[in-house]
This record gives structure tokens, sequence and C-alpha cells, in this order.
């Protein structure tokens, strides 16, 4: 994955992880916190940006560099600053990848709508973040023990939303097993078709996942 610069809104404990395993990867990110003891817990060697103001304020964002953002993770402890500042990068400054924290699931689907990721605060996890920042790529969730096949969780490309995914599978190489959509886990049946935000859980052999993922890039249209 090519090198992009993150803005982590909220430097508590999950904004810090966040923060820290997207410096040591090499991204440029930039931290924004109101309180300005949260960065005392940052290591010596971080080498991103601190930023003492609020993530829905203009020009704390453009000191964080919202314009050359490539993602923004909304991390506060507050669901109402989180959509705020969510809303301005996505829409004033169309940042194309968003995540906001949120406690409320019934607002989950109305921001999702505004191309608002959302997580909800018992799946709230730095990993469960980066998945949503960096969708187009695969995670792995399980291998087996010989290495020949794995369980991998895998946001829905664009172009598939509103076609039947049974027509992604590839019997014997990959096949969907169950998805995520608005927060909730369901086993996948062919007659499934697939909507804008849906998050795929597939198995696939290992030596199936370039396949996999250069199909879906593809898009339906492809074959």
């Amino acid at each position: 994955m090519a090198h992009v610069h993150v803005i982590v809104v909220g430097c508590g404990r999950v904004g810090r992880e966040l923060a820290m395993v997207l410096d040591r990867d090499g991204h440029s990110v930039s931290v924004i916190d109101k309180a300005r003891n949260a960065f005392h817990e940052l290591p010596d060697g971080f080498g991103g940006k601190a930023i003492l103001g609020f993530g829905f304020d203009r020009e704390h964002l453009e000191q964080a560099g919202i314009r050359e953002a490539d993602a923004v993770a909304a991390v506060t402890n507050g669901d109402n600053s989180n959509i705020l500042t969510a809303r301005i990068a996505r829409m004033t400054y169309e940042v194309p990848h968003v995540v906001a924290r949120i406690y409320d699931p019934r607002r989950a689907v109305i921001y999702r709508q505004l191309g608002i990721s959302t997580v909800a605060a018992v799946a709230w996890t730095t990993d469960q973040v980066l998945r949503r920042l960096f969708p187009e790529k695969s995670v792995s969730e399980w291998t087996d023990a010989s290495g020949t096949v794995s369980l991998l969780e895998r946001a829905l490309p664009d172009s598939w939303a509103g076609r039947k995914l049974s027509e992604m599978e590839e019997p014997g190489r990959y096949r969907l097993v169950a998805l995520t959509r608005a927060g909730v886990a369901r086993l996948y049946g062919p007659e499934l078709v697939g909507q804008e935000g849906d998050i795929l859980h597939l198995i696939v052999r290992n030596d199936g996942q370039e396949e996999l993922e250069a199909r879906m890039a593809a898009g339906p249209e492809a074959r």
C-alpha cells in the first residue's frame, strides 16, 4: 500500500495506537486533541505532527494538512464531535476515507449514506479503524494449520453494489460465506445483492488471493 497522509482526531488509547501504527508503517500522520497532556503518551520516536485543537475547527484541520489528507479518523469520546469532524472532512474537503467512532447505532446508517464509515463502541479497536480507513485492503482473519485456506475480510468495492454477490464467486478458489451490513452479520445466500458499505467474509485458497483481488477490482462487468 502506498504511503498516505492520515489525520487522527483524538489522542486517547485508540487514537494514540492508531497514530503509532500508521507512523511505524511509514505513513504521514497528524494527531489533533484538545488536551495538551494527551500527547505525553506518544512515544519519543513518534514522527507525526501533534496539534492542540479540535477536529471540527477548520483552522486546526488546515494545520493538520486536511487538504492533502487521504484519510481521517475521528476517534474522540464524543459522538457529536466525531460526526461533525467526519462531515467536514468528507463534505467540505472531500477526503476519500473517513471513519467516525459512534456510540449511537441509530445514526450509523445515516452517516454511511454520506460516505462516512462508522464503528460501534463495542467493536472499537485500532484494527477495526484501519480496515475502514483502507477498505481496498483484504485482512486475514484466520488461516488453517496447513496454510492452504484463509478467511478474509474485505469491504465491498462500489462497483459491486446492486449486483448479486454470487457473481463474485469462483468455486474451488474463493467463496463468500458471510457479510456484515450496517453492523449486523448474516450468513451468505445466493440471493444476496451487494450494498454500499458491506463487509465481506470470504474463504479463499491462499494461491487464489491475487485472483480474488483482481476480480473485485475489475468489477462485475469484467466477465
